[in-house]
């Protein structure tokens, strides 16, 4: 399928187009141009896919949606939106939406019916609601939230009414829109009956169509991840292990979390499955700010894209934006404007490169996986599909070193150099894609 084989690029529409913080729910803005002007960029960096976190109506952040079938006043009109997707679809980039169907913002109109008409409309039963508590808004009444936070105001997802509403909404997304997938915003929190009855929906319209899913902890997914569920997950272990394995000068963190998950053993948890990687979102620090080496950045890049999963850009990644998590995270979502795109052309081309690399391999895209060299600095391993072999080398250490990963030549993607495979020899803070010859 298209999302296996290219590189997805995510972008907080509020934050990339410098949207007010609160809606006012006056007069609408025109902001998507900021992301149409930047497509030419897209297309320049190799990417092949987008992923816009919430851009429908919503109170404050996206994630507290008021109206399924409209986009955010800050950011445009449907209009405008349609027409960026077709343009996106024109440059050869497919759209996926957050879909946020876990909770909904206080100002969503059924939600705001309950607290006029109590007990006496239909729609309190789209929420899980105690009439005989209160909460801290005071409106007599109490109700689930998203893990403590009541302007987060929980859906009860089993009323029929509202999976009618919600799959409704999906159906106009796709024919309005033209979108090509939905990650699913805290999908732990969703029963997998949803995931079902989501799938058949899409399924309605088009077999390509891509659902992925947020998930924190991944030890106990594997089982949604089938052709009637999802097609992917976010890979928060390797995330972390990634990160985490290049700050403390070992390499054996995250080499256990890929053959955990994708070797060719029997207990392998993902084996043969896609998980959706990245270096950081709109959720967690900025990954140039997260890296102690700034040396090793394009080296860590270039585990992003080789090791098993599709690899997801965040937006100012490729320019070394930084941001940590203060300011309630709003750090971590500048608008484009603020972003200084001079400031790491090397690592821009280096990104470039890999884009170009993972969009033509099919060992990268779907291959199978195993550990071919490890020491606390430094790591190999193989990816192998259809015929092609690849050996992604890194050294994280400022002294150079050398070692073996079997017998034979091949090339280096990423210079064209020719390498003995039997001494593979790895400049200080470096990386290497090896193609067998």
């Amino acid at each position: 399928m298209w999302f296996n084989e290219g590189t997805f690029y995510q972008i907080y529409p509020l934050g990339y187009c410098g949207a007010e913080q609160y809606n006012d729910f006056g007069e609408v803005r025109h902001r998507f141009h900021k992301i149409e002007e930047n497509i030419p960029h897209l297309k320049d960096l190799g990417v092949t896919a987008v992923l816009f976190n919430p851009l429908f109506e919503s109170v404050s952040h996206g994630y507290d949606t008021v109206d399924f079938y409209k986009v955010d006043r800050r950011l445009g009109t449907n209009d405008e939106f349609k027409t960026l997707v077709q343009k996106l679809h024109a440059a050869g980039i497919r759209v996926v939406l957050d879909g946020v169907f876990n909770h909904v913002g206080r100002e969503f109109p059924p939600f705001v019916q309950v607290r006029k008409e109590r007990e006496n409309t239909f729609y309190r039963f789209w929420f899980n609601i105690n009439f005989q508590a209160d909460n801290n808004y005071g409106d007599g009444f109490s109700y689930e939230n998203w893990e403590g936070h009541n302007e987060l105001v929980k859906l009860r997802l089993d009323n029929l009414d509202l999976q009618k509403y919600l799959m409704d909404a999906v159906r106009f997304w796709m024919d309005e829109f033209g979108i090509d997938g939905l990650r699913l915003d805290v999908s732990y929190l969703l029963p997998p009956w949803f995931f079902e009855l989501l799938r058949r929906t899409v399924k309605e319209k088009r077999d390509d169509f891509f659902l992925m899913g947020e998930v924190i902890h991944i030890g106990n997914f594997a089982s949604n991840l089938s052709p009637e569920r999802l097609d992917s997950i976010t890979n928060y272990e390797c995330f972390k292990g990634m990160v985490s394995a290049f700050n403390s000068d070992n390499l054996f963190e995250i080499e256990h979390s890929l053959s955990r998950l994708f070797a060719d053993t029997p207990w392998a948890l993902y084996k043969g499955k896609q998980l959706f990687n990245f270096l950081d979102n709109h959720d967690v620090p900025r990954v140039y700010t997260a890296l102690k080496e700034k040396e090793n950045i394009e080296a860590l890049y270039t585990l992003l894209f080789t090791v098993p999963g599709i690899p997801c850009l965040y937006y100012g990644g490729e320019y070394a934006a930084e941001g940590d998590k203060g300011d309630f995270d709003r750090r971590l979502r500048p608008c484009v404007d603020d972003l200084d795109k001079n400031k790491a052309p090397a690592l821009e081309a280096h990104i470039r490169k890999l884009c170009a690399i993972r969009k033509e391999s099919r060992a990268l895209a779907c291959g199978s996986y195993a550990k071919a060299w490890l020491q606390n600095k430094s790591l190999a391993f193989v990816r192998a599909a259809d015929g092609e072999t690849l050996y992604p080398c890194f050294n994280i250490d400022g002294a150079a070193v050398s070692f073996s990963v079997g017998g034979g030549e091949a090339e280096d993607l990423l210079t064209g150099e020719r390498v003995d495979l039997s001494r593979v020899e790895m400049p200080p803070h470096s990386a290497r894609i090896l193609r067998k010859i």
